[in-house]
């Protein structure tokens, strides 16, 4: 059965995937904790992924494709189809704002990145998305709040810039998932998979996906 975006986190669609809990939080954040699970799926048009967020402190203010959205409360799902390739940065805020680029030389410059590649606003609105926040909070919500984002990523757009990767069954991609919210009154960091230094775009700390 094919996922509806709802936000059905217990939903029957979901049963047969496993939870990712991000639990790695960096040192150079706040004592809030948030806690973040995340489930993915797919078929054979593509990408299916899910956050639940157990969240404080939520605020968020940018709308509109390719907006720093790392600085609102938001999850992102990094991911490398193949060795020796590049990476899609998917960052989403909790009110449903896409951020995300094809990054292949992952050195911070003034502006990105030594060589990326920005998805244009039609090749964002590929990107299905479902988020039960509003578009916008603010002021900041400081008492506990649960959220849920959910996404689709068809298959022929990360072959766009990937290259065909054909039948994914029984293949290892690399990937990690996180929680951020740069500019919270409580800012933090988390992965699933551990980062060795304050910065999410470091493909050796990524994990492994196998698709069975």
């Amino acid at each position: 059965m094919r996922p509806t975006l709802e936000g059905a986190w217990e939903g029957v669609e979901w049963e047969q995937a496993g939870t990712l809990e991000l639990t790695h939080f960096r040192p150079e954040g706040s004592a809030h904790r948030p806690r973040t699970s995340a489930k993915l799926l797919y078929d054979d048009q593509g990408l299916f992924g899910m956050f639940r967020v157990e969240d404080r402190y939520v605020r968020c203010v940018r709308t509109g494709y390719m907006a720093p959205v790392y600085k609102d409360s938001c999850v992102e799902f990094f991911v490398q189809p193949g060795p020796g390739k590049g990476y899609f940065n998917f960052e989403f805020n909790c009110g449903g704002a896409l951020l995300c680029s094809y990054i292949t030389a992952p050195v911070r410059v003034p502006g990105g990145f030594r060589e990326f590649t920005g998805l244009s606003g039609e090749e964002c609105r590929q990107v299905a998305v479902y988020h039960s926040m509003p578009a916008i909070v603010d002021p900041e919500i400081a008492g506990p709040v649960a959220w849920a984002l959910e996404f689709f990523v068809p298959f022929p757009l990360l072959e766009k810039y990937a290259g065909p990767f054909g039948r994914v069954r029984g293949r290892e991609w690399r990937a990690n998932f996180y929680k951020c919210a740069d500019e919270t009154s409580h800012p933090h960091w988390a992965s699933w998979s551990p980062v060795d230094e304050l910065n999410f775009h470091l493909p050796r700390c990524f994990g492994t996906l196998e698709f069975r």
